[in-house]
């Protein structure tokens, strides 16, 4: 249950339009369900802003298939991370509306009349070849009800191509920078805007790079300041974090910051 339905429930209840052994039964659930295989944790989006999400690799599409369908009992959003098209298959028989994104690997049901898209989150990406973890994060933080500008292949073997979007960059309230290789890209968009910056390493190189290693450490041994570092590939970790710093920018701005 996420905040607006619990507070459109109190004031159902207040104004008497429901009594309280509905409410109750409306908050049965709360704040997890055991469904054999999972607890589904229902009150997510009320401690942290968000409802839950699935992380699908390691689990049967048959178990996704069942998270999805109480979860989506309870909120009109479901997100899953490192889904396969088996996963989407399956759920797409308890959701007809499911939508599957090959290549970031995510599935998504989203019921709301009207998306959100508040503040705003840059993702960019050192190369054409970080696309899929850029995607990840700006498919996820959009669904977080994030406003999301795409800034591909900006790297800095040729940071012209960066500079010339100089504008774009201070605009935004949280930048999200993706990139393989030496992982130089977060260190020099640091250097160049006031907003925090989440570096993303990803598994894209030659051997020397080791799966993304040398760009993990390449980023956390960075000087420029201002910046955080998530782990290799997790594009949802950056679009979480970047959310809820692209929130909290919102909230003390009293508006649509951004």
């Amino acid at each position: 249950m996420d905040p607006a339905r619990l507070r459109e429930l109190l004031d159902q209840v207040a104004s008497g339009e429901v009594d309280s052994d509905t409410a109750l039964e409306s908050l049965a659930q709360l704040p997890f369900a055991d469904i054999d295989d999972a607890k589904i944790d229902h009150h997510r989006a009320l401690r942290c802003g968000f409802a839950e999400v699935v992380f699908c690799e390691g689990k049967s599409p048959s178990q996704v298939r069942s998270i999805a369908r109480e979860m989506l009992e309870h909120s009109d959003v479901f997100l899953g991370t490192r889904a396969t098209a088996s996963h989407f298959q399956k759920v797409a028989q308890v959701a007809a509306d499911a939508r599957y994104f090959e290549a970031p690997r995510l599935l998504v049901v989203d019921r709301r009349a009207e998306r959100p898209a508040v503040g705003h989150v840059v993702v960019a990406t050192g190369g054409t070849a970080d696309h899929a973890v850029a995607e990840e994060a700006a498919i996820s933080a959009e669904v977080m009800g994030n406003r999301v500008t795409r800034l591909y292949d900006v790297g800095v073997a040729g940071v012209h191509r960066l500079l010339a979007h100089t504008d774009v960059l201070r605009n935004a309230n949280v930048i999200i920078a993706v990139a393989g290789m030496e992982g130089a890209l977060p260190s020099l968009v640091t250097g160049l805007v006031s907003c925090p910056v989440v570096a993303v390493p990803t598994s894209v190189g030659y051997g020397a790079s080791f799966g993304g290693l040398a760009a993990l450490l390449g980023m956390l041994n960075s000087c420029a300041s201002g910046m955080s570092v998530v782990n290799i590939d997790n594009g949802f970790g950056a679009a979480a974090l970047a959310s809820r710093i692209n929130h909290m920018v919102v909230t003390a701005a009293g508006g649509d910051a951004g």
